[in-house]
Order: structure tokens, then C-alpha cells, then sequence
């Protein structure tokens, strides 16, 4: 269906996109604003490598963005901008040739020796690495340079409006200050002629008819002019933030929790500035599997490598996806079931209705066009099964059940689920294999296991995994198990050495009937299942 005819639809769905997108919608009042287009950004600090909060925060913004489009024909523009002006702080621990940058400290990024000797600049190197990461996963945006808009002039009218509104926007930010920081406080951050270092000092003089302000050199004591356009001073971050809405005049742009007190400070700045501040939410951070926060200094969660290591782009997007406003847990044992999550959205979203369409995960992470899904019927998590009782080592013996389970299936023909046996066989031997640990079973449970090996030696090759399951299920019913769940529960961990794991007639199904019932068999005599 068209944009135009899934309009009424979209207009009344409940996903998170869409509410954030009828925002929009009520802000240009169903017409374009006199630049002509919606414009949503996004924003990143180029003193280190895009990560995983970086994939979040664009994948949630061009969801937005898509939803957009579903409820208004105004064209849109997504800028990811770089705060690539602000002065380099201190050495970052992760670069190598540190002794070269050390000396450069306080300079903006983009006036600093790139570490790594491929760029002009660390800035230019970090922004380069930026748009590689977003072009990988295939976004659609447009990059914007801090450095670029400062010395262009882009910025230029903005900046005089903030000199205009010193004192007003003063008054907006001193009370968020402590005592000391009050006393010496200025919007604008010279950029020193002799140094070329982003200066904090008190400003002494404005002169805005001559759009300058003046500061005593700290090293000489010289009262020094500069203009406050061209690049000659930048902005402190929460008035700069305010003065770039202002200046590009940006309708969206959401953030994380962290920063609610700075966008409503930088709400009110550009309110005084003459601007309308953007639309946009905050989503919760991340965090690691101790309910920890995430930080990139402590290096507690997980990287988006790490993540796409063992997992689809896809699986990832899903988990920005859902329930952005509640704080998540980052780590390897949320990935199998975000890649199976993302499997069932993708098998359900064809055969849905369209109003349901629009609900569905799947519609948002492919942009409203999600590929048909493959037929195998695979599982990851029970591909990750096969993977640890054949303690596979490449995708050629997982390949080899997965033939006979489903004839038709091929890596030609499969290419999802080629991928899917990749992450399967290493997700297992970097975390399935170390952490297994089989156990005995208990007269109860051999009694059971006794009775299913028995029952899959007399069952016919090709017997469904339905019917497989009914027969694990009455086997257990036959005996004195607490609960069901403690027979499966015996199951995996007599078998499997996890104490979850699929539905055991699909696993059963894949691996082999009789297979199966070796397995049982070897559990039975004590032999070690781990070899």
C-alpha cells in the first residue's frame, strides 16, 4: 500500500513512532515550514568512537522519521551532527600515538593531529569513522560539522542573537551553577589567536553593534577582541545546543534521560533567541547486567561490534525498538532473544492486516518495506541447541541437520539463515560452551528418560515436532514430577547442560530422532556429554 492510502491507518496507530510522528504533524499544522522541509537531528561528540547509544539514537530518530512520512507528504531531512568545535579535554585512553595529541589539548577537535595518521584532523578521523558506521547499516542522513557551520557563517546570525540576549540567556543558565562557576560564566568560548585553545574565561566587554567580545589573555594579561561569528568563539554546550536548533531550525531531536534538565534549558534559551524549540522525547539509558549504568570509561556494556558479532543488524534494531522510555539491560544473553523476537515480528507482518503492520516491529526496523521471511521455520535459540550438543565449530555440521530438517533449505537459498548458523556456532563457543555444565539425573528423571529413549526408538523418522512434543509431554505426565517444567528442566540439564532451552520436539525434530535417542542413551550410561 502507498504512503497516501495507509494514511488513515497511521494516523490512528499506537507504536511509539507514530505518536512521536503526530507531534510533528501538529507542529507544521499540515504545511511545510518556510525552509521547506521537517528536519530531525541528531547529535554526536567526535572526542570518541560512534557506539551503540549512537546506532540507538539514529535508528529511533529515522523511525520517527519514516512514520512521519506515512502521515505527511512535507519532505524531511535527518542531520547527524558533530559537535566537532569543542576542545579536546583531555587524551583518550583508546588511540595510539598519545604523546602527539597531548600537546593539543583545549584546541577543537578539528584542530587537532589526527592519532591514527589518516586524517587532517582527530575530528575529521572520528567524523570519517562516523559516517562509515551510519552508511554500514544504511541510513539516510545528511552529516553536519560543528567546525564547518561556525566558520562558513551558517551560524553567524544565531551567534549575534545570543550577544543581542546575553544578558537574558545569563539569567537563564547562572542559577544552574555553582558559586565559582557563576562568577567567571560566559556563553561564548573564544577561541584563543595565539593558542588556538577553546578558552573559559570571563568576558570583560561586549560590544554588540560590533558583534565582539573581549577577555584578558590568561597567559598575558592582554585584553584581547574577537568576533563572535566566523568561527572565532563557540558556544558554551547548552547555549550552543539551543543556538544550533535556532539557527538550522530543527523540528526534532530526542536524547536520552540524562539530559531532560539540559533540554529544557536549552528549550528556554532558544525560546529567548526567537526560535521554537523541537519536538523530541527521552529515552531511558542503558543498563549492564548488574542494573549498573553504562559507561563508556568503565566499559560495562556492550559495543555494537560485540553485539553484530552474534547477532543480525536487525535483532539490534528491534531492541531500540522496544520500550525505549524503560531503562534495558545491555548484554550477551539479551541477543538470542532479541534475534528470535525479531524472527516471529518478521514472520507475522506479511500475513497481518495493515493497521497491524504499522504495529508490528518489523514495519519500523525495514522502514516500512520488510523483506519476506524466510520458510525454514528455524529458531536461533534452537539453532543455538544443535550448536552446543554437536559442539559445532563451523556452520558446515549445523548445515547438515538443517538439510535434512528442511530439504530445501541452502546458504544460497537461506541467506538469513546462513547468517543465523554463523552466530549460532560462535555465540556458542564464546558463551554457551564455558558456562555448560551437565549433571545426573535423579531416579525420577532416569525413570523418564528411560521411557522416551524407548519411545523415540520406536518412532518413525519424519515424525512431526508437534507430535514429538506430545510425547515428551505425556511421558512426563506419566511420572511423579512435581511440575511439568522440572521435566524439561531435566531435560536440558541432563542433556543440554542449560537449564533452558526450546521446545524439546522441535529440537528433537532438527537433531534426529534417533540421534535424540543416543544422546539419551550416552546421559544414561554416564558418559561425558561435554566431549
Amino acid at each position: 500500500m502507498s504512503a497516501t492510502s495507509l494514511r488513515p491507518l497511521a494516523e490512528n496507530a499506537r507504536a511509539w513512532p507514530f505518536e512521536e510522528a503526530r507531534k510533528l504533524v501538529e507542529r507544521i499544522g499540515g504545511k511545510a515550514p518556510d525552509k521547506g522541509y521537517v528536519l530531525l537531528e541528531t547529535g554526536y561528540g567526535p572526542s570518541g568512537l560512534p557506539h551503540i547509544g549512537t546506532f540507538g539514537e539514529v535508528v529511533r530518530t529515522t523511525m520517527v522519521r519514516r512514520a512521519f512520512e506515512q502521515l505527511s507528504d512535507v519532505p524531511t531531512r535527518l542531520f547527524a551532527f558533530s559537535d566537532d568545535m569543542d576542545g579536546l579535554r583531555k587524551v583518550p585512553d583508546n588511540i595510539p600515538n598519545k604523546e602527539l595529541i597531548r600537546p593539543h589539548l583545549g584546541k577543537p577537535l578539528t584542530q587537532v593531529p589526527d592519532p591514527f595518521g589518516t586524517h587532517e584532523s582527530f575530528g575529521a578521523h572520528n567524523n570519517a569513522r562516523l559516517q562509515a558506521f551510519l552508511d554500514s547499516f544504511g541510513f539516510e542522513y545528511e552529516f553536519k560539522s560543528a567546525t564547518a557551520c561556525y566558520k562558513s557563517g551558517e551560524f553567524d546570525a544565531a551567534l549575534l542573537s545570543v550577544l543581542r540576549h546575553y544578558d537574558a540567556v545569563i539569567k537563564v543558565v547562572l542559577p544552574t551553577l555553582g558559586a565559582e562557576r557563576q562568577a567567571t560564566y560566559s556563553p561564548f568560548l573564544p577561541v584563543c589567536p595565539r593558542t588556538g585553545v577553546v578558552l573559559q574565561v570571563p568576558i570583560v566587554e561586549r560590544d554588540v553593534a560590533a558583534g565582539t567580545v573581549s577577555y584578558d589573555d590568561p597567559e598575558t594579561g592582554d585584553l584581547v577582541t574577537v568576533p563572535v561569528t566566523g568561527g572565532a568563539c563557540k558556544l558554551q554546550w547548552k547555549c550552543d545546543w539551543a543556538m544550533r536548533w535556532t539557527a538550522l531550525d530543527v523540528d526534532y531531536e530526542m536524547s536520552g534521560k540524562d539530559l531532560i534538565d539540559s533540554v529544557k534549558l536549552s528549550s528556554r534559551i532558544e525560546t529567548i533567541l526567537g526560535g521554537r524549540p523541537p519536538e523530541g522525547f527521552n529515552y531511558e539509558l542503558f543498563l549492564d547486567e548488574q542494573g549498573q549504568k553504562i559507561s563508556k570509561s568503565k566499559g560495562n556494556g556492550l559495543s555494537v561490534e560485540e553485539w553484530l558479532a552474534y547477532g543480525p543488524p536487525e535483532s539490534l534494531a528491534l531492541f531500540m525498538y522496544q520500550q525505549p522510555r524503560r531503562a534495558k539491560r545491555l548484554y550477551f544473553d539479551q541477543i538470542p532473544k532479541a534475534v528470535d523476537d525479531y524472527l516471529t515480528f518478521l514472520a507475522k507482518v506479511q500475513d497481518e492486516e495493515p493497521a497491524q503492520r504499522l504495529e508490528n516491529p518489523a514495519w519500523h526496523i525495514h522502514e516500512g518495506a520488510p523483506p519476506a521471511a524466510e520458510s525454514s521455520g528455524l529458531s536461533f535459540g534452537l539453532l543455538l541447541n544443535l550448536a552446543s550438543v554437536c559442539h559445532a565449530e563451523d556452520k558446515a555440521v549445523i548445515w547438515g541437520y538443517v538439510t535434512r530438517y528442511a530439504p530445501g533449505a541452502s546458504p544460497e537459498a537461506n541467506p538469513l539463515l546462513d547468517r543465523l548458523v554463523g552466530y549460532a556456532v560462535r555465540y556458542y563457543q564464546d558463551f554457551v560452551r564455558p558456562a555448560k555444565t551437565y549433571r545426573a539425573p535423579t531416579e525420577v528423571e532416569r525413570a523418564a528418560l528411560e521411557e522416551l529413549k524407548s519411545a523415540l526408538q520406536n518412532t518413525a523418522a519424519g515424525t512431526s515436532a508437534e507430535d514429538l512434543q506430545t510425547e515428551v509431554y505425556e511421558i512426563g505426565k506419566r511420572h511423579p514430577f512435581e511440575n511439568l517444567r522440572d521435566w524439561f528442566k531435566a531435560l536440558y540439564e541432563v542433556l543440554l547442560g542449560q537449564s533452558q532451552g526450546p521446545r524439546f520436539g522441535s529440537f528433537v525434530a532438527l537433531y534426529g530422532i534417533a540421534e535424540t535417542a543416543t544422546l539419551i542413551d550416552r546421559a544414561l550410561k554416564g558418559e561425558d556429554l561435554a566431549a
